[in-house]
């Protein structure tokens, strides 16, 4: 049988580590096959998911102020984006360059090339004039290439809240990265998802409709898919869980009975006790504090914070010093 993968691909590598450790683990972006796509975007617009509704109004209230310092220099600029994914928030600050009738080039990153294309497509039809520049690669591949690096000032996007989806120590490792990508002087806009009342954090993962639920799940789809394992969905259960001290929202798929998975593409035969867990995903909320540290650490100086109202979330504008 002919499976619709390479055997060297980074996915068989997780997968094959993942599975076969002791606590077992999925990484997060494999979420995100065509089915993972549109359940996210369900996601998103469930009443108990906070964060995007939180970061739209943020985005819209300050766009001005987020991009007042490169309008000001009258030069060309990137603006490079981690995780693009639709674009719905980028949207409103290219909406305001277009009205402004700023040049800027766009280069968006995602994992997931379908994701790209739909999104080239929209911007190419409805902004005149664009530059779009796609890059279908992980984070730390895009940011060993630098494609973006072309002598004009950067703006790196990383909204969403997606640096919590790594823990601390990776997130400094990473931001590492992101400042080594660009030059002393370019900028970062980040999003971080604030600490808060734990219920309305642990609600935004455990949706009373079973979207997140189905969500977590579908990896165990897409390995079935791809690498031809015979995963009985239905005999895994999703549970998130929130710690407040750490800030750490984790998800999981526990086994609910002994089992026994095959993957024949990768070789490999997986056990499960009755309860098991699999890690898939951590969230990480940030105070104040810890961000004015996590910058430092990173090689950045805080500009300044963008929040809502209730100061559920913000969006941090950063200097590579």
């Amino acid at each position: 049988m002919e499976y619709a993968f390479k055997l060297d691909t980074e996915f068989a590598h997780d997968i094959k580590a993942g599975l076969g450790a002791s606590q077992k683990w999925i990484s997060s972006k494999y979420f995100y096959d065509e089915i993972g796509d549109k359940l996210f975007q369900d996601i998103m617009n469930l009443p108990e998911y906070y964060l995007t509704r939180k970061e739209f109004s943020v985005l819209t209230e300050h766009t001005s102020a987020m991009l007042g310092s490169l309008i000001e220099t009258g030069e060309k600029f990137n603006m490079v984006e981690l995780g693009a994914g639709d674009g719905l928030k980028t949207k409103i600050l290219i909406k305001y360059l277009a009205k402004q009738s700023f040049p800027f080039r766009y280069f968006p990153i995602d994992i997931s090339s379908s994701v790209l294309r739909h999104l080239e497509h929209d911007l190419l039809s409805n902004f005149k004039d664009i530059e779009v520049r796609p890059v279908a690669s992980t984070y730390v591949n895009a940011l060993k290439d630098c494609v973006w690096k072309n002598g004009a000032r950067n703006l790196m996007l990383f909204l969403g809240g997606n640096i919590g989806n790594f823990p601390e120590k990776d997130a400094v490792v990473l931001l590492k990265q992101v400042a080594s990508s660009l030059n002393p002087g370019d900028l970062l806009l980040i999003g971080f998802d604030l600490k808060k009342d734990p219920k309305i954090i642990l609600d935004a993962y455990n949706d009373a409709t079973g979207v997140t639920k189905a969500f977590n799940l579908n990896v165990l789809e897409r390995i079935n898919k791809v690498f031809g394992a015979d995963f009985k969905v239905d005999q895994f259960k999703h549970w998130p869980t929130y710690d407040p001290v750490s800030g750490e929202c984790r998800s999981y798929l526990i086994s609910m009975e002994d089992q026994m998975v095959q993957i024949p593409a990768l070789d490999m035969e997986v056990r499960f006790k009755k309860s098991e867990a699999i890690h898939t995903e951590v969230s990480k909320k940030y105070n104040h504090e810890e961000l004015e540290q996590l910058a430092e650490k990173a090689g950045f100086k805080i500009s300044r914070h963008f929040e809502d109202g209730e100061h559920y979330f913000t969006d941090s504008l950063w200097e590579v010093v």
